[in-house]
């Protein structure tokens, strides 16, 4: 039996609900009435009730935003909005709110007993969806086991009586997230519940899902993508994959189809981090370090880049970073200047045929802006910059702040952020942030170090914040960095 919490400041709506639900509809009862959205909030604890009946107009605080302060606390809890007056701008905002349905009043006897029914539908999904934990043995023996090979008639009859699959049908898709999975999983789950029924595990490293049925794949991957994107962080990376619909005999297939599909574009992901870390590492390194380390870091990203993609978008790409290191050492694309730039990447690099005349090029034309970078950045910096860098570069392990490196450079503060910001287009706080990370990524790759040892080693106290810095900065957590190996060569 599910219960109903109704919610209006109306008593003749609320006797009216009340006694359509007393009078008996099937599977539901009455749990209570509100009469505002803070007695709702009150009640809600109270009762625990698996459908809420909330009206939108109502003084103090209204439905919508009664429902935004309860909807995390509750995120099983179905809710139905109803008003006397439709408007797009409500129900839109509810939306997000995963709210059931919207009804304008006044509520027929039939729209009421239909919203109900609909609602039952969506609650026996949700409670056949928590079979799918762990915790069940036969569940767990599926989604790990039979799943992953062709599976014999009379196993499959079995599992689909024990599982009441109802379908012949289904498909396997993944989720990958680099994050604290536990909630977030739950959280998406929830959003899934509402449109599709589902068994999930956590496998592989994976949320991994079986939708049984006739699934649209197209429509499934839309859903998924949609709530990744409502749910989580846009600092996590996350992305889903989808295999083919398949008859049970061979779900095998879809397995496969999925795994390899979330493979690619983890894959995929990974190459443009590495290219972005690396341009961030030339940019940050060229004319202060040494020549060869430099050059090592370029040499890293232009093979990575016409290993990866035809010649034609790998030149594209080069003409983008030459580009942006000239402007990086001459500023001449910055403001106007008498300053021209040295050469004309995309003049040089378009016309190259072929791999050999690339390399020929490239060889020459980085040790052009090499020692471009390190007229500028050396023979121009101004005596306290230099010193200042100096002393973040020796001390950076401490827990240095701005006034610090000015007494070494013997300025204030307030001019030695001045020449930050002129010549090294950077404040002193992320210049230091990255000095730190770019140690912590030689530290992990070493793998000789905790990433709790990391932190403390580069100038964290605090091990989750550094994870946090870390992951604004490379795009991913430590832990991850580590285990996908995204520093290889």
């Amino acid at each position: 039996m599910y219960t109903v919490l109704i919610v209006d400041d109306e008593e003749p709506v609320l006797s009216s609900y009340g006694f359509l639900l007393e009078s008996g509809i099937e599977g539901f009862s009455l749990a209570g009435k509100a009469r505002s959205g803070y007695e709702a909030i009150k009640l809600m604890y109270e009762l625990r009730p698996d459908v809420v009946f909330m009206d939108i107009n109502m003084p103090g605080l209204d439905g919508l935003d009664t429902i935004a302060e309860v909807h995390d606390k509750f995120p099983d809890v179905v809710f139905v909005l109803s008003t006397a007056y439709e408007r797009f701008d409500l129900a839109r905002k509810a939306i997000p709110l995963g709210v059931h349905a919207y009804l304008v009043k006044p509520v027929t006897k039939k729209t009421f007993i239909e919203t109900l029914e609909g609602i039952r539908a969506t609650l026996v999904r949700r409670r056949s969806s928590k079979v799918s934990s762990p915790e069940n043995d036969v569940v767990r023996q599926f989604m790990k086991e039979d799943i992953w090979r062709e599976i014999e008639p009379k196993r499959w009859q079995y599992l689909c009586e024990q599982l009441d699959l109802g379908s012949e049908q289904g498909l396997v898709a993944f989720i990958s997230m680099d994050s604290e999975q536990e909630p977030t999983f739950s959280a998406i789950n929830v959003h899934l519940e509402f449109k599709y029924r589902f068994f999930f595990i956590k496998h592989l490293n994976f949320g991994m899902y079986f939708f049984p049925g006739e699934i649209q794949r197209d429509a499934l991957e839309k859903t998924l993508n949609e709530i990744l994107s409502s749910v989580v962080s846009q600092s996590i990376l996350s992305f889903s994959a989808c295999g083919t619909l398949r008859t049970g005999y061979d779900l095998y297939l879809s397995c496969g189809e999925a795994l390899e599909e979330i493979n690619r574009k983890r894959d995929k992901t990974d190459i443009r981090l590495r290219e972005r870390m690396r341009i961030i590492q030339i940019r940050r390194k060229i004319g202060l370090s040494s020549f060869d380390e430099v050059r090592a870091l370029f040499s890293a990203y232009w093979e990575e880049v016409f290993g990866t993609y035809d010649f034609a978008l790998a030149k594209a790409k080069m003409i983008s970073l030459f580009t942006i290191l000239i402007d990086d050492c001459t500023s001449c694309y910055q403001v106007h200047s008498e300053e021209s730039p040295p050469f004309l990447p995309a003049d040089e690099i378009v016309p190259l045929a072929n791999l050999a005349e690339w390399n020929s090029w490239a060889l020459s034309s980085f040790n052009r802006l090499y020692q471009c970078a390190r007229q500028t950045r050396t023979g121009k910096f101004p005596v306290p910059l230099v010193k200042a860098i100096a002393f973040i570069d020796e001390n950076f392990v401490r827990q240095i702040q701005l006034h610090d490196a000015a007494e070494a450079a013997s300025v204030s503060p307030a001019y030695l952020s001045r020449l930050f910001g002129e010549h090294m287009n950077s404040s002193f706080i992320d210049y230091l942030t990255v000095l730190r990370i770019e140690r912590a990524e030689k530290l992990i790759r070493e793998n000789r170090s905790s990433i709790k040892e990391v932190s403390f080693a580069v100038g964290y106290q605090d091990p989750n914040y550094f994870s946090k810095i870390f992951r604004k900065i490379v795009g991913i957590s430590p832990s991850m960095y580590a285990q996908r190996g995204l520093y290889e060569e």
